[in-house]
């Protein structure tokens, strides 16, 4: 599933091209991952005047006053084709990685279709249909941003003292702790497990068994490592392009993560990976105590 870094890269990347085109057309396929009020109703004649994201879900501000939302969740894919008069059709596209068979759009895992005025069109689609688009009110989706999301890296609002009050009685260990969206927003399993390589704290010890310093170094590397994430365009393996359909080159730089039997840049001792928090967890036995 896209992290904080991949879905804020998307979101950039759409925002450069969809924004106060009027939408002609919007084409539900699959109602099942399109809910809230009548989407093709609401959207037609209407247009996206701002892109906005809280954790990994991403919100579509109408010129109406409305808001798309939008969760990609495992397989869903935002593909935008621009159509150019004697020219091939130019594609961009993030999320779950397009594969060379499925490049034609529309095509069977096609949910929902946007057709704005000037010919171009946005494609929502979804191979085992978890995501989902959903039109609700400004104050539906602020209702949703704070009831659903925790404290978020990277903003003005993700100051240490926050961040160390959310510890206090808590039993979970780290990695629940910082999967938990409504705790911290953004961190998935990928960034889990590199927050806590950078910090040198193992992911299965108990919030509550940590020292202050300790508590400073995770606050510290959410921040870092979501950072140069996100300024490498984020992370590719198996399921991640980005919005310009060029995949991130963070894979380049993660230390744990899917480095399995390999040497520990920092230390020399061998990666290993176990499940714990119900996820494939990465982690350095030399360096992370």
């Amino acid at each position: 599933m896209p992290e904080l870094p991949e879905v804020e890269t998307i979101r950039r990347d759409l925002e450069k091209k969809i924004l106060n085109k009027k939408i002609v057309q919007a084409q539900v396929l699959d109602k099942k991952v399109a809910s809230g009020q009548e989407l093709a109703g609401v959207l037609k004649n209407n247009s996206f005047v701002r892109l906005e994201r809280r954790g990994k879900l991403l919100a579509f501000a109408l010129k109406s006053g409305q808001y798309l939302l939008v969760h990609l969740k495992m397989t869903g894919q935002l593909v935008y084709k621009l159509k150019i008069k004697y020219q091939k059709s130019k594609m961009i596209y993030g999320g779950h990685q397009i594969s060379s068979s499925d490049l034609l759009v529309p095509n069977k895992f096609t949910r929902v279709i946007f057709t704005f005025s000037d010919g171009s069109q946005l494609f929502f689609n979804d191979l085992r249909r978890f995501g989902y688009m959903k039109i609700v009110t400004k104050a539906e989706k602020e209702k949703i941003w704070e009831k659903d999301f925790g404290i978020e890296p990277l903003t003005k609002e993700f100051k240490f003292e926050k961040f160390k009050e959310l510890f206090a009685k808590r039993q979970v260990k780290i990695k629940a702790f910082l999967l938990n969206q409504k705790i911290v927003a953004g961190i998935g399993n990928i960034y889990a497990d590199e927050i806590c390589f950078c910090a040198r704290i193992l992911p299965w010890r108990k919030v509550s068994g940590l020292k202050k310093e300790e508590i400073k170094k995770l606050f510290l590397c959410s921040n870092s490592v979501l950072k140069r994430a996100l300024k490498n365009r984020g992370t590719t393996f198996k399921d991640f392009v980005d919005g310009v359909g060029k995949s991130g080159k963070h894979l380049n730089f993660l230390n744990v993560y899917g480095r399995t039997g390999e040497k520990c840049r920092r230390c020399g001792k061998i990666i290993k990976k176990t499940k714990h928090a119900g996820r494939g967890t990465h982690y350095c036995p030399g360096c992370q105590k």
